[in-house]
């Protein structure tokens, strides 16, 4: 397999960018699959088919805030050893992620615990009936224990990207990926193991996933390696990762705290049928969101080792082009969803009722998201050149400052309470893309000010 390292800092942006994005877009595809094929299995389970997707979409938030302290260490700290490198110091980089690694098995024994011991209640407070609660526990019971290859996979592997080797990254999550849809049928249908059989394909393939990042990142084919030395936790140094992981933890972690809000908020107004749509409009949520990170995956490199080296030039030319990728794919997407939106509610449940339900909610709830490519291409750049602070507000905005009161609030203004509920996203996405659209504009300008560029600008 060829590992050759491109060279972030003179092969020409545009197809560098291609070259680094197109295997992070196809990673994060997959990993799509990776994240749905259970639930496409668990809705066509005959007889219980509903029930089951409902149960399991409960646990939701539990995955992604275990998801999303892998981003907490490993979005927070890819980039602080892009810099490194950018700066020429290598050494530091490993430092890196020696912290990394270290953090992530603790965090790993923590959240364990925690979700093995709590999970049950939390799981009712996330919008569980007495109908979906078994389904949800069977499924959350088993996926927990295989917590450490979640946080091993996802928050390392980070750094095999980071170094521009985007077809090694994308390996780890294909090769999860498919040994997980080949082992979903065989332990859901053919060992009559239901939701348990879901989630033990699930965790096994991270557990491949897990060891491929590690193998890679202790040989001599990785620039940045796992070195005994250097697993000694840094104070300073994870200060500096939780600074910049912060705003990619929040993203995903209020997901969770989203989600609650959702599902809560739905099973009040509408019941099992709303929760059961949110399960399916929160996977289309991830068709779209997935491939944008990728696509911001990608090009953090480019970003981030010239900002290090402060060639200002090419850090515009990767900022434009993923802007204008970013706003393409949206706008093909939104389309794509207004235009059919039962062909994709069909991959989930063959249930009519389900189906319609989903498909009206689904033109409402992604009625805004042909602008989010503006909001994640500037979101994702603050933080690829370090902006903490900045891409913490952004991440806050959206979500917390927003979208959580509008589902508490709009359906006090509405007759139609679950419409009201829904509406709430598109509400929020317009207003928050406005705001980062804005702050963007005005701050960018001033960073590579500051940041004294030493070379011209190539073309693209």
């Amino acid at each position: 397999m060829n590992t050759r390292t491109n060279d972030l800092g003179r092969d020409p942006v545009h197809p560098l960018l291609l070259r680094l994005a197109l295997p992070s877009i196809l990673a994060q595809l997959v990993n799509m699959l990776y994240n749905i094929v259970d639930r496409i299995y668990i809705g066509h389970i005959p007889g219980v088919g509903a029930a089951a997707l409902t149960g399991v979409g409960v646990t939701m938030p539990v995955i992604l805030l275990i998801t999303a302290f892998s981003s907490l260490i490993g979005m927070g700290g890819a980039p602080r050893a892009a810099i490194k490198m950018g700066q020429q110091d290598n050494d530091g980089a490993e430092r890196v992620l020696g912290t990394c690694f270290t953090t992530l098995l603790g965090i790993s024994v923590v959240l364990t615990v925690f979700f093995l011991a709590f999970g049950r209640p939390l799981l009712m407070a996330f919008g569980a009936s007495e109908s979906t609660i078994d389904y949800a526990v069977a499924y959350m019971n088993i996926y927990v224990c295989g917590t450490i290859f979640v946080q091993m996979a996802l928050g390392l592997n980070t750094f095999i990207s980071t170094q521009g080797l985007t077809r090694i990254s994308m390996m780890t999550v294909v090769i999860g990926a498919i040994i997980n849809i080949v082992l979903d049928p065989v332990f859901i249908f053919l060992f009559g193991m239901g939701v348990e059989g879901a989630a033990l394909a699930t965790i096994l393939s991270q557990a491949v996933s897990a060891v491929w990042v590690l193998k890679f990142l202790s040989s001599s084919k990785s620039s940045l390696r796992l070195r005994k030395k250097y697993l000694r936790p840094d104070p300073k140094i994870l200060g500096a990762v939780l600074a910049l992981g912060v705003s990619p933890f929040i993203m995903q972690s209020t997901e969770s705290l989203l989600n609650l809000v959702f599902n809560t908020s739905l099973q009040w107004y509408g019941g099992d049928l709303a929760v059961g749509s949110m399960t399916i409009l929160a996977s289309m949520m991830q068709f779209m969101m997935l491939p944008l990170m990728g696509l911001t995956q990608g090009t953090q490199p480019i970003i981030s080792y010239n900002y290090g080296a402060q060639n200002n030039g090419r850090v515009r030319q990767a900022f434009s082009l993923l802007l204008r990728y970013a706003i393409g794919y949206t706008v093909f997407f939104w389309v794509l969803i207004l235009a059919v939106p039962q062909l994709f509610v069909s991959m989930f449940t063959s249930d009519p009722q389900l189906v319609e339900y989903a498909s009206w909610a689904m033109r409402i709830y992604l009625g805004a998201s042909c602008i989010m490519g503006a909001q994640i291409a500037c979101q994702q750049t603050f933080i690829a050149v370090g902006q903490a602070k900045s891409s913490l507000f952004l991440a806050l905005l959206r979500k917390v400052i927003l979208l959580i009161p509008l589902i508490l609030i709009l359906p006090f203004f509405f007759e139609n309470k679950v419409m009201a509920v829904f509406l709430a996203e598109p509400v929020a996405d317009l207003m928050a893309t406005t705001v980062t659209v804005i702050m963007f504009t005005i701050q960018f300008r001033k960073i590579l000010a500051k940041n004294e560029p030493h070379s011209k600008e190539e073309p693209v």
